[in-house]
């Protein structure tokens, strides 16, 4: 992703704030903080096309000019990124919580309004933004893939969980009857679960960069296939995120000081974070004490003998892993215990080996 900064930097005239949805697209287009024009249109490629056109013939206006930014809302921006791509538009897709947190206090809204602040955000970070690049077809399909597979397997939980609970707290008749009522619909998700990991596969195996990367990770003791897919598909093969103490503040696994004049409080970890790689880090974390390893060693020095409290010390775990995918796909090599200390330093203050 190209920031624009620096060494890049692009002096910008025109700012596009894009509030998306399903139907249909708010554009507020600013110049010098006023508000030039704003425009609803339908959330299609013809309409879009139509808008960039009519941009273009603005008195003044050129497209190397502009920058427009819009909310990363999912699938509903694919419409504005295939035109943007192809009009070879600066194009910013921004995390929703960052434009909301960024605005201040604020009363009110609509769709209208939402655009103008976009845009505003756009004008007033453009120096620290980074423009949008696509990312390979491959990683698109493999995070398409992986999302049908989680939604499969919710599916299946949903129809298996109740039933499991309800075993002893009603007649045997009445739990057979339930479980052949939804038996085949089981199975036929089982059947497909089944099916979309052997395609996962076939995706990763075939893909070189891929294959190597899943290598590297998954050379990490604790670190599965499940896990390794999630660092791929966070970090955008390790592109987008290259640094392991970046991405161990976006997965909630980075403790952050709080302090206020005389009052201290110990580090914590922060709730804005991606939860489900916190989680498979998590369980990582959990599977790497079940024997014994360095890890396992680390964990009861650091809880027994240094009277650390248990979960920070898992904490401290999950950092680790982390810092060892990051040094695999920095050197582009497996992970070796004889290479790399046992016990590698933390991001936890205080976490001392």
């Amino acid at each position: 992703m190209e920031v624009i900064g620096k060494t890049r930097r692009k002096k910008f005239n025109y700012f596009v704030g894009i509030d998306v949805s399903k139907e249909t697209l708010d554009f507020a287009v600013l110049k010098n903080r006023e508000l030039l024009f704003h425009e609803k249109i339908q959330n299609e490629p013809q309409p879009i096309g139509d808008f960039v056109g009519k941009m273009k013939a603005m008195e003044g206006f050129k497209l190397s000019k502009g920058l427009f930014c819009m909310e990363n809302t999912g699938f509903y921006c694919n419409h504005l990124i295939n035109v943007f791509r192809k009009s070879k538009i600066n194009l910013v897709v921004e995390n929703a919580v960052h434009i909301k947190n960024s605005m201040g206090l604020i009363r009110g809204k609509d769709d209208k309004i939402d655009a103008i602040r976009i845009a505003r955000f756009a004008q007033k970070n453009c120096d620290d933004l980074k423009l949008w690049v696509a990312e390979r077809p491959v990683m698109t399909k493999l995070k398409s893939l992986v999302a049908m597979k989680e939604r499969l397997l919710a599916a299946k939980i949903g129809l298996k969980s109740p039933i499991d609970e309800q075993q002893s707290f009603v007649t045997k008749t009445l739990q057979k009857d339930n479980l052949i009522a939804c038996k085949r619909s089981i199975a036929a998700l089982e059947f497909d679960i089944l099916e979309l990991e052997k395609s996962i596969e076939l995706l990763l195996s075939d893909d070189e960069r891929l294959r190597r990367l899943m290598e590297l990770v998954t050379s990490v003791h604790c670190i599965g296939k499940i896990t390794a897919r999630q660092f791929i598909i966070c970090t955008n093969e390790f592109k987008d995120i290259k640094e392991a103490k970046k991405f161990a503040c976006y997965a909630g696994v980075a403790p952050f000081k709080k302090e206020s004049g005389k009052l201290v409080f110990k580090p914590r970890v922060s709730h804005q974070a991606n939860k489900k790689m916190k989680a498979l880090l998590h369980m990582c974390a959990m599977v790497s004490l079940q024997s014994d390893t360095p890890l396992k060693r680390y964990f009861d020095r650091k809880t027994k003998v240094d009277g650390k409290s248990g979960m920070l010390v898992v904490n401290a775990i999950r950092n680790k892993l982390v810092l060892r995918v990051f040094a695999c796909v920095r050197q582009d090599r497996p992970y070796l215990k004889d290479r790399l200390p046992e016990a590698q330093s933390c991001a936890r203050p205080g976490m001392k080996d």
